[in-house]
């Protein structure tokens, strides 16, 4: 028994010592997408400062990126609302390596984070 565990502790260990560390950036560069016209647009969202696109405000909370190696990966936390019927579409983490993960459900609009940037 005492070895089941031991060896069970030696597979964990580096696990729990591997966790990534991230650092928080200034601002989210993100792509927005009107599917009616087909209009496409990079915009950066500095954090706690509203972007106005179309008929969304769009918050950024936090962009995080991983620390030390290069990493094309971004998290954002992401509000955003129809500034025009007062009501919010979407709120949570948006991850650039997946856009799919948690997007934006809007039948004309689509919003997703490419990456975090430094202000």
């Amino acid at each position: 028994m005492r070895r089941h565990f031991a060896a069970i502790l030696f597979f964990l260990i580096p696990a729990f010592s591997a966790a990534q560390q991230a650092r928080e950036n200034g601002a989210a560069e993100l792509r927005w997408l009107d599917r009616t016209t087909g209009a496409l647009q990079n915009i950066i969202v500095a954090q706690e400062a509203p972007v106005k696109q179309g008929p969304l405000e769009i918050h950024v909370h936090s962009c995080r990126s991983p620390l030390g190696e290069v990493s094309p990966d971004a998290f954002a936390l992401v509000q955003i609302t129809d500034w025009q019927r007062d009501e919010t579409i979407f709120e949570g983490w948006m991850v650039a390596s997946s856009p799919a993960l948690n997007a934006l459900e809007h039948p004309r609009y689509d919003v997703w984070v490419l990456r975090c940037k430094t202000l």
